[in-house]
């Protein structure tokens, strides 16, 4: 299958936004709607090596948070995320079986607010129980999620990674995903994560690095460059500890002045993104305003080594 097109976005996919947003429209709470007529800066791209194509730095999680069920009301607050998120330039999704109803979660609302086609899909297979029951898995969840493709399937955990990642293969072959992945979450897990890095056919690893968890930037992050894969960062913000750490602190003077920074979620994730062999974070979060501040931090400057290690000083 031959590569992907670098994104952008033309006036095709912009008229498209806009309808299905406007079909949308009386999903949305005012202060979306209002927030939607102002524009907003470009969000910072990376490039995924294997390809070339090019996916927003800032991506969305939704472990524990669109696990919610037919429960209207629960969905409300993340219909505006969702909202959020495509506003301000997102795209990357990345669901899982693993996360109960997330997937039909995600499905549903994307397909209410029309910007299915605005996102770029990312799920997982997790079982054990051999490749017909991975299969029948991953097809469910393209279902859950609406799509006949899904831009990248991951094997969660690396949950019998042998036996997937030969489907995964086949798949990408059919054009049925466009790209392979395996996830981690864990530090202690880092070296079976980095054994699995030396396979030819992977173009993605997911693993957790942040200012709590650095430990990836030791082996993992520089053997990515190495051989060409693109790292997706899961646990960016430190699974919600960093803030503990920082609770009653001011954001230092130079954070704003230098990075345009106005919230920790920020300073975190600009720490976490800038990293070179970064390719995106998947922060996730149920509540709009933390979604509008997340999505700050994938504007504007990022830092280089020396402002990154003045971060972590403040930390320390």
């Amino acid at each position: 299958m031959s590569p992907r097109a670098p994104t952008s976005l033309t006036r095709r996919q912009a008229l498209r936004r806009g309808a299905g947003l406007l079909a949308g429209a009386a999903l949305l709470p005012d202060r979306w709607l209002a927030a939607a007529e102002h524009p907003v800066q470009e969000m910072i791209h990376r490039t995924i090596p294997s390809s070339g194509e090019r996916i927003p730095v800032l991506g969305m999680g939704t472990w524990q948070t669109f696990d919610v069920g037919d429960d209207e009301v629960a969905r409300g607050p993340l219909r505006d995320v969702l909202g959020i998120f495509v506003e301000r330039g997102g795209s990357v999704v990345d669901a899982s079986p693993m996360y109960g109803t997330s997937e039909e979660v995600l499905g549903d609302l994307a397909a209410e607010l029309g910007v299915q086609d605005d996102l770029w899909w990312a799920t997982k297979v997790w079982t054990d129980e051999g490749r017909a029951a991975g299969i029948e898995q991953m097809e469910a969840s393209m279902e859950l999620l609406r799509r006949p493709r899904i831009e990248l399937m991951q094997v969660h955990n690396l949950v019998d990674a042998a036996t997937h990642l030969e489907t995964l293969s086949e798949w990408k072959e059919e054009g049925r995903i466009d790209y392979i992945g395996i996830t981690r979450s864990n530090t202690n897990a880092f070296p079976e994560v980095e054994r699995w890095m030396d396979d030819e056919r992977l173009d993605f690893v997911q693993i957790n690095y942040s200012l709590r968890e650095p430990e990836a930037a030791e082996r993992l992050l520089p053997k990515a460059r190495e051989r060409g894969l693109a790292v997706m960062l899961n646990r960016p913000l430190g699974g919600g500890a960093l803030f503990g750490r920082v609770d009653g602190m001011a954001l230092p003077d130079w954070a704003e002045e230098e990075l345009g920074i106005t919230a920790w979620s920020q300073f975190f994730l600009k720490w976490a993104v800038s990293h070179p062999a970064v390719t995106c974070a998947i922060p996730a979060t149920s509540n709009p305003d933390h979604m509008r501040e997340n999505m700050g931090a994938g504007v504007g400057p990022l830092p280089d080594a020396a402002i990154r290690r003045r971060m972590a000083d403040v930390l320390a």
